[in-house]
């Protein structure tokens, strides 16, 4: 029975098989034949596009202040008396001998500063001492034989006597150039030269100062120095030392061949032409501080105009077209309109109002 019972189960088993097998295939190759399908295309996002934001143009209040116009230079302490020391120009090409002094050496008027190599000339000027000496003794006997000649000859004995005499004392003067001697008292602050140097044409030896006596000298534009006038309040800033105030004590002479337009200090002690304390904006301390040293950097700044109580704007508010000064005024309900202005005084960041606004409006900058 039990035989009977698994041969037939068996019967049915590989009977139902090849059915169940094509079922399972089928299902592989539609399975199969969907994962072959191309995938549906996601939908791209879009990013939102945010309109861009007009700037806002600056606004300002309208103020009253103490308006102020400056002029800038920049310089050092100087002495008032102060010198390059040059030999002659007739002593171009000559060579330097000796140099008698050094850096910080004080010196009276009259010392020795430097000389020259100048043996031939003063080989020659001891011939022409001695050879005047004989036309001396020659001219007097000509004079005691004064009535054996003609006026005519004893004329023309004199004039050459007093050719050759002029050119002794040329040369005297020619030799007496070989030294160079401190023209007053005080001390040599720069030594530029050294034995067997060459002199040049607008070369300096050395510079002596006085430095018993200092000042603030600063060098400022053309430009600027028409705006200035003595007595005019300055501020100086020195270098270590701090603020100090002041009043214009001298204005710069105008030099024909001076190029300085104020972009540097001229007088920097190194050769070059003659310097002058003439040549700079003086500024009288009202206290001079101590301890301090000629050569000190310093700036100086000058006010040339001032004005209290000034109604005034920047200047980045006042608008301008051909010849016509306006602003444009912010009203209580946010609106703008343009208002003609009369300006006055003018510094490098503000203007003045003299007509057309009141302090507390507000105004729209460019």
């Amino acid at each position: 029975m039990f035989t009977k019972w698994w041969t037939g189960s068996s019967s049915l088993n590989w009977t139902k098989k090849p059915l169940a097998a094509a079922l399972i295939c089928s299902t592989l190759i539609i399975a199969s034949g969907c994962s072959l399908l191309p995938k549906e295309q996601e939908e791209e996002a879009i990013p939102s596009i945010n309109p861009p934001k007009l700037s806002k143009k600056p606004e300002y209040t309208v103020k009253t202040e103490t308006l102020e116009t400056k002029v800038r230079g920049s310089g050092r302490l100087m002495a008032l008396k102060e010198e390059k020391l040059f030999f002659s120009e007739d002593m171009t090409g000559k060579r330097i001998s000796a140099v008698l002094v050094k850096n910080g050496d004080a010196v009276v008027q009259g010392q020795p500063i430097a000389e020259l190599d100048v043996s031939d000339m003063a080989s020659d000027l001891k011939r022409k001492k001695l050879q005047t000496r004989k036309d001396e003794l020659t001219m007097i006997e000509t004079l005691r034989k004064s009535d054996e000649m003609s006026p005519e000859q004893i004329e023309q004995a004199k004039i050459d006597f007093e050719l050759k005499r002029e050119e002794l004392a040329k040369l005297e003067l020619q030799v007496s150039k070989a030294q160079l001697v401190a023209p007053f008292s005080g001390n040599i602050v720069t030594v530029v030269s050294k034995k067997g140097d060459t002199v040049k044409s607008g070369e300096s030896v050395a510079t002596l100062a006085d430095l018993n006596e200092l000042t603030v000298a600063a060098s400022i534009s053309a430009d600027d120095a028409k705006k200035i006038a003595i007595g005019m309040e300055a501020q100086v800033d020195i270098n270590s030392s701090g603020q100090h105030k002041g009043k214009v004590k001298q204005l710069p002479v105008v030099q024909g061949n001076d190029n300085n337009n104020g972009g540097g200090f001229p007088g920097d002690g190194q050769g070059g032409q003659q310097d002058s304390i003439d040549k700079y904006l003086v500024v009288q301390l009202d206290e001079f501080p101590k301890g301090l040293n000629r050569g000190t950097p310093l700036s100086v700044t000058i006010i040339t105009q001032r004005k209290e109580n000034a109604t005034t704007i920047p200047l980045a508010a006042l608008r301008t077209y051909s010849g016509r000064n306006y602003v444009q005024v912010i009203d209580a309900q946010g609106n703008k309109k343009e208002i003609d202005v009369e300006i006055g005084q003018q510094t490098s960041t503000d203007v003045e109002i003299v007509k057309g606004l009141t302090a507390g409006q507000k105004v729209v900058g460019r």
